[in-house]
């Protein structure tokens, strides 16, 4: 099993008849434990990786540190169900360290981001503090590298 998850989180576009090729299975069986990982959720989705600077499409990301205090009986779980919730959050994480939870949110720009913050996640019950980051630039993201500086540092030093 985690070597078939290992090939989809590289290549979720493999065949199935690649796959069985690859872990030198029969292709009903590795259907089957494709449908299997998908109906216990292990599997939770397939995703494309965007670099929306290539895609000339305007976007705007940024992470946020969110404090809150743990509800008795339910921790953080119903605080991160409520901030889950909202369609900017991109992903959600309870962390150790300064905060309780990480997430990246995204939005067409700051100003949308900055409304998000204040007028929906600030409020949120459970929520007593943020600290906000806007990302720059991305230079890699799920093992994707968006730009490669030695490549380009090269190419600059043959010129004519």
């Amino acid at each position: 099993m985690n070597e078939l998850l290992n090939l989809l989180k590289d290549n979720a576009r493999y065949e199935v008849r690649d796959l069985a090729l690859l872990l030198n299975e029969d292709e009903e069986k590795v259907s089957e434990e494709i449908r299997k990982l998908e109906e216990d959720k292990v599997i939770a989705g397939y995703h494309t990786i965007i670099n929306w600077d290539k895609a000339e499409t305007p976007i705007s990301k940024a992470i946020i540190f969110v404090n809150c205090v743990p509800e008795r009986e339910r921790g953080y779980d119903r605080i991160a169900e409520r901030i889950s919730r909202y369609p900017e959050v991109e992903s959600l994480s309870l962390i150790s360290g300064k905060a309780e939870f990480i997430l990246k949110v995204t939005g067409k720009d700051m100003r949308e981001i900055s409304h998000f913050l204040a007028h929906k996640l600030a409020p949120t019950e459970g929520v007593n503090g943020t600290e906000t980051m806007f990302i720059l630039k991305e230079y890699k993201t799920n093992n994707a590298v968006f730009y490669n500086a030695i490549e380009e540092s090269e190419r600059l030093l043959v010129t004519p």
